[in-house]
């Protein structure tokens, strides 16, 4: 089922520098996606507009048959589309479990127990109760990441967008990272949307969408 559609996409910054053009691409339920092109062809504007952060300048970001720009996009992201950003964004002051609890409480959504869902989810991610309650900061960077994912989908989002989510990984916790993108997409049937440089990331995901500058290429590569 199509989650997401792009239609004619456009943006511009500033009315003079042109970042995407007439991009018309759709992305589903159940599948893992990713987002190639070099640095400058747009990719982190795109993943922006997905997320309801930015605005096109031209066409439409449609979300279930709704256009993205004319609802609460606070209470999209909040409650249907899980964002995990390149450099984390936890807060640091506060233990896995806490910034886990904390996305459950700012989408609005009721969850029985959230202590032991965002337990739960965490363990999902390969983080036990001990490191659950660590500090950010006591916690290496693929632990970080894996508690971005878990925070990410303690909303219980239709979507997943994440930007370079291996980007600062070694291979090892790369491998386990996308693992868990997999998953997410193949048995939990979520949209999952990748932006990568990595050449081995983009080999894992089901479809390719590549960005060069200044214009889309509609080229798709199915998983083998």
């Amino acid at each position: 089922m199509n989650i997401l559609n792009l239609e004619n996409v456009s943006y511009t910054y500033d009315e003079r520098t042109n970042v995407l053009n007439n991009i018309d691409w759709s992305f589903e339920t159940g599948k893992l996606y990713g987002i190639v092109g070099r640095s400058g062809a747009g990719k982190t504007t795109l993943l922006s507009l997905l997320a309801g952060l930015a605005t096109p300048t031209g066409g439409v970001v449609d979300y279930a048959g709704k256009d993205l720009s004319k609802m609460n996009r606070y209470d999209y992201r909040a409650q249907n589309a899980g964002v995990i950003f390149q450099s984390f964004n936890l807060l640091p002051h506060l233990s896995a479990v806490e910034n886990v609890e904390l996305a459950m409480a700012a989408s609005g959504k009721r969850f029985s127990e959230p202590r032991k869902r965002a337990l739960d989810l965490l363990n999902q991610v390969g983080l036990d109760e001990e490191l659950a309650n660590r500090r950010i900061l006591k916690l290496s960077g693929g632990e970080q990441q894996r508690v971005a994912i878990a925070r990410a989908l303690a909303i219980d989002p239709q979507i997943i967008l994440a930007d370079e989510p291996t980007g600062n990984l070694d291979l090892e916790t790369e491998d386990d990272i996308m693992s868990i993108l997999t998953k997410l997409a193949h048995d939990l049937d979520k949209c999952v949307i990748v932006v990568t440089h990595s050449p081995d990331v983009a080999g894992k995901v089901d479809q390719i969408y590549e960005l060069t500058a200044l214009r889309s290429s509609t080229g798709k590569k199915k998983r083998r």
